[in-house]
């Protein structure tokens, strides 16, 4: 019979008789324990016990070798794997194939941090296991599967109005030394392209009046037609490499003004400062998705709603102007 131990019931047996193998396991309960020993033993009874050595590697080994066999081929790799390590240390490196989902849950509850860093660490924690068992370099499945991810409230999307980009442009001209921000901040409004996006670009990028941005967070290329005032002002501003470190000199520009932004939202209200102008006016969310440089037009719905027909049939539809018969 399993033994109740301070670790859990422990199965402690021979399968092959007393010459055999010994084999010695540890269960949360007493009915898991009473279950492998049955079939343990039914096994061993028709000469098909071949047990394979337990895997006894650590987390912290696991995810070495997820990042030799893939995070070192990932754009953040190196940061990925810095806070797999964080977060092996404080779950006290645990042998990776006893993982319970509760062993996880322990340690998000324990941490203080937001609800979206919470995710993104459960999400690396899921690719360690989900990649390596993949490559066949683990032969058990994923043990954090049945943790989901902490439910999000949707971010607050502000965007700036016709007033306030006057505002932001006046004040950059005004005060700002640096003399790249003016022209990045233009090209972040003109084609909605990301802040580190438009600070990398190269002359050569331009042709033909369109940029074409490249290492994107996508991996896609894509292209933007401009219009002949910025390309002109582009082709004027230099030959080469065009900008250099702006992003501190636009948000003192920023805090100039009296515009007032969500917590974490800077230079990124320009790209959606883009999207939502582009809807009001009248843009397609298809073209919107290929503009942005989106991966899936999920992200791209959340500026649908500023679309002037989007939902328009509610006006029309409801009620109080039709009723049904």
């Amino acid at each position: 019979m399993p033994k109740k131990t301070e670790k859990g019931w422990l199965v402690d047996m021979r399968p092959d008789g007393r010459d055999g193998r010994r084999v010695r396991r540890t269960f949360e309960t007493k009915a898991e324990a009473l279950r492998f020993k049955a079939f343990t033993k039914a096994q061993a009874d028709k000469g098909e016990w071949n047990p394979t050595p337990a895997d006894t590697r650590r987390l912290s080994e696991l995810c070495q070798l997820w990042f030799d066999h893939h995070g070192n081929h990932l754009t953040d790799g190196v940061r990925r794997l810095s806070i797999l390590n964080l977060i092996t240390s404080a779950m006290n490196n645990p042998i990776a194939s006893q993982i319970k989902p509760d062993h996880y849950l322990r340690y998000r509850a324990k941490k203080e941090a937001q609800p979206k860093t919470h995710n993104n660490e459960l999400g690396y924690l899921n690719s360690v296991f989900n990649e390596l068992h993949r490559l066949n370099h683990i032969d058990y499945p994923n043990p954090l599967a049945a943790v989901k991810p902490i439910k999000l409230s949707e971010n607050e999307l502000a965007f700036l109005t016709g007033q306030q980009i006057t505002e932001l442009l006046d004040s950059i001209r005004a005060k700002s030394d640096n003399k790249h921000v003016l022209l990045i901040t233009k090209i972040c409004l003109s084609t909605g392209c990301r802040w580190g996006e438009a600070e990398s670009l190269h002359r050569r990028q331009l042709q033909s009046g369109k940029l074409t941005f490249t290492d994107t967070k996508s991996k896609r290329n894509r292209s933007v037609p401009i219009s002949a005032e910025l390309e002109r002002e582009i082709i004027a501003h230099g030959k080469g490499q065009l900008f250099s470190s702006s992003l501190t000199s636009f948000r003192r520009a920023l805090a100039r003004t009296t515009i007032e932004l969500p917590k974490g939202q800077a230079a990124h209200v320009l790209r959606h400062t883009f999207a939502s102008h582009f809807m009001m006016n009248g843009g397609d969310i298809i073209s919107l998705q290929r503009i942005l440089g989106h991966a899936s037009i999920t992200m791209t719905m959340r500026y649908a709603h500023l679309s002037p027909s989007h939902l328009a049939e509610a006006v029309k539809l409801n009620p109080l102007t039709t009723p049904a018969a």
